[in-house]
């Protein structure tokens, strides 16, 4: 090898090492299994249930690495936007730890993909959960049947098939108990949702680098139930042991 294209490859190198620098630098992100990251969710939720949070990555510090060095979330969140449901403490993060896209009753549109598409994409993601929670609002509208204006129609429409699915396959439901299975129902409808537009999530999770879960929170007891992967689609390889 000639000095020029030495020099050349020290140069490339340096290259990639500064690229990568960024999100190596801020956190766990690329490199941790899915199994790895749903223990942290999990260990981070028994800890918020304790009344024990550790609030990890909440300093200074932490606030001027990932200012200056990127991100590495471990996980992406596609959670609702109710105020009593704020992620990061439920499963006692910090800064940059967790990517996080909120939005009323946990729909999957366009933007919310989008936004799940570049966490999966390009910050490298291994866990992706859609995470439901008990009183939805969002939810309960629908189920009543409410009179919404504005733009809600259009949001609520997200909703109506995992309404419809409930009603049908639990005729005997009523009130708060049909509100409590269409929630559920509507964490599987976005995920549904999601991997019905989104080939790039479909291949990340077919490549066995992203593993995506269905999850509800109780707004009462602060824990976080698992759900599973969605119906009739294979969780990656690497993540399908970890649910429980």
């Amino acid at each position: 090898m000639t000095m020029k294209r030495f020099n050349l490859l020290l140069v490339a190198l340096a290259m990639l090492l500064a690229l990568a620098a960024p999100a190596l630098a801020a956190g766990a992100g690329p490199g941790v299994s899915p199994d790895a990251a749903l223990t942290m969710l999990k260990d981070g939720n028994a800890r918020y249930v304790a009344g024990k949070p550790q609030y990890p990555h909440q300093n200074k510090e932490r606030r001027v690495l990932t200012a200056t060095k990127g991100q590495a979330p471990f996980a992406t969140i596609l959670s609702c936007s109710d105020s009593r449901a704020p992620v990061e403490l439920i499963f006692d993060q910090g800064l940059g730890d967790l990517f996080v896209v909120r939005v009323a009753g946990n729909v999957a549109g366009v933007d919310e993909i989008a936004s799940m598409e570049y966490a999966g994409e390009h910050l490298h993601t291994p866990l992706l959960v859609v995470l439901g929670h008990t009183k939805c609002g969002a939810v309960t509208a629908v189920v009543e049947n409410a009179k919404l204006h504005g733009s809600l129609p259009s949001l609520a429409a997200k909703i109506k098939p995992a309404v419809f699915k409930t009603r049908a396959a639990h005729r005997d439901l009523r009130g708060d108990a049909l509100i409590a299975a269409a929630i559920k129902a509507n964490v599987q409808q976005a995920m549904a949702d999601l991997f019905a537009k989104s080939r790039i999530i479909k291949d990340l999770v077919k490549a066995g680098k992203l593993q995506v879960l269905g999850a509800l929170y109780d707004l009462e007891s602060g824990k976080v139930e698992w759900l599973g992967p969605q119906p009739g689609e294979k969780a990656s390889a690497a993540g399908k042991a970890g649910v429980k």
